[in-house]
């Protein structure tokens, strides 16, 4: 009897084992796998059990958290929502999360290692921190000022903080409400049908996400290849350019929208955009210099990220001479969003510098413990100081005696240069306005602020459509919030 009762315990110790290390199989070697099972809506409830971590703009959140009562219990809520909307993005209950709000969902969420009070504490208790908060570089005036300046016309707009790659405004518009992907009813499905499908794409995010041709705002680059390269040592001597000039190789003539530019010299060139010196300009430079000083100035990166994925700027870099000509004026097959223009404009007036672009300055526990800071990062010496000093006495002319006179701000000095750029099938599209600058506060030792814009659909007659017209106002009120704010001392 005995033998039979130790032989029923050795089984039933034997079954105990097995449970022990089936257990032990479906909680560590196939957790991810259950985890990531679609059926499995253990994740995303507990994703929603808590309040999301907010995204913050001058120090206050533009975002919340709502209690609903429902399983998915807490939805995500926007304080002024289109403003902010292609800074934050959206996080949806159905359609996932973009822009900040993915690219920090980690922290937002409360499920970044960093979090947690000690390493791999998350990994053995299964537990879920509370949600991180997101401090942006974003200045709420230079932001609100641009989105108004705007008026509600297709365009966008980016501003840098040149010494040190801050972003300190990012608009594009129309925009749209993220609040409206909140949720998981019959409106939600409805609003992402409705933005994703009208005629303006109010969710494209024209500031990083969209590249256009530069037109005459690429002269900058040009104009620093052929200095940098030597092809031009005296910006004042003639450039012996005919006008019209008859593109290599073909019977094509490029004409002027200004008279003045036959031979003209660089200063006058870029001063009132003459097209045939540039184009000439980048023939004589040569397709080498050009490609290699739009690289440096950030063109054809695919890696860029702030932290969401930044749109690869474009420039060809096998080219014949007709094509290298147009390419020189920001036509061709000459790409840019308006980031990349804003880091134009950035190095020239950073001495030459070129920073990289970053939107978060730092990450931190929902009670503001550091988790991660940002800081200014450069990613190298674009144009050389020299040719940097050049470019912003230049652009200066533009704004002070030139074609940029509306971006002028009463007591800074300012920089710029406008650009028109056609498009579409024999360029029958509405004509982008374009307009880079920077500007410097009086007792400032540096510019303060870089900023790009680009107007798609400006409300002109199209022969009256210019980057000083349509494009250079709204850079003018963004450099004017910036030079008032605050935030530009450090408070």
């Amino acid at each position: 009897m005995t033998r039979y009762i130790r032989h029923a315990c050795a089984f039933c110790a034997l079954l105990l084992l097995a449970l022990l290390v089936n257990a032990a199989r479906v909680q560590v070697v196939d957790s991810a796998a259950l985890d990531g099972n679609p059926a499995n809506r253990r994740d995303a409830i507990a994703r929603y059990a808590q309040p999301r971590g907010d995204i913050l703009v001058d120090g206050r959140p533009v975002t919340g958290s709502k209690d609903t009562g429902e399983q998915l219990r807490y939805e995500r809520t926007y304080r002024n929502g289109p403003l902010y909307a292609p800074v934050t993005g959206f996080a949806s209950q159905l359609y996932g999360t973009t822009f900040l709000e993915n690219a920090e969902d980690g922290v937002l969420s409360g499920t970044d290692p960093m979090l947690a009070p000690l390493p791999l504490w998350n990994d053995f208790t299964r537990a879920r921190n509370p949600g991180g908060k997101v401090e942006t570089t974003i200045q709420g005036a230079a932001q609100r000022a641009a989105y108004s300046a705007l008026g509600g016309k297709r365009g966008a707009v980016a501003a840098v903080e040149p010494a040190t790659g801050k972003i300190l405004a990012l608009v594009s518009t129309p925009s749209y409400d993220p609040e409206r992907l909140s949720g998981t009813g019959r409106s939600v499905a409805k609003a992402w049908t409705t933005l994703n499908g009208g005629r303006d794409k109010p969710m494209l995010n024209r500031a990083i996400r969209r590249t256009y041709p530069p037109g005459s705002t690429f002269k900058v680059v040009t104009a620093a290849a052929a200095l940098d390269s030597g092809t031009v040592t005296d910006p004042d001597a003639p450039t012996k350019s005919p006008a019209p000039y008859t593109l290599p190789g073909t019977n094509t003539k490029l004409n002027n929208e200004v008279e003045g530019c036959t031979d003209a010299s660089l200063r006058h060139a870029f001063k009132w955009s003459c097209n045939t010196v540039f184009a000439k300009l980048g023939v004589d430079t040569g397709p080498g210099p050009m490609a290699d000083t739009a690289r440096k100035f950030g063109f054809n990166d695919s890696g860029l990220r702030i932290p969401s994925p930044v749109s690869a700027s474009y420039f060809d870099t096998s080219l014949d001479k007709a094509q290298l000509a147009l390419s020189a004026i920001g036509q061709y097959e000459t790409r840019a969003t308006p980031l990349q223009m804003a880091m134009v404009a950035a190095a020239v007036a950073n001495g030459g510098s070129l920073k990289t672009p970053y939107l978060v300055e730092r990450t931190t526990t929902d009670d503001g413990d550091v988790v991660a800071a940002a800081g200014p990062r450069t990613v190298r010496q674009a144009i050389s100081p020299g040719t940097a000093a050049r470019l912003r006495e230049m652009m200066r002319e533009v704004v002070e005696k030139g074609t940029g006179a509306n971006a002028a701000v009463p007591g800074a000095t300012v920089g710029g240069k406008t650009g028109t750029a056609q498009h579409g099938i024999d360029n029958a599209g509405t004509p982008y306005a374009w307009f880079v600058s920077w500007a410097q506060a009086p007792k400032d030792p540096e510019p303060s602020v870089a900023v790009a814009v680009v107007v798609e659909n400006a409300s002109a007659d199209r022969g009256d459509i210019s980057g000083g017209g349509s494009a250079a106002p709204v850079a003018k009120a963004v450099m004017e919030a910036v030079l008032k704010s605050p935030r530009r001392d450090g408070l």
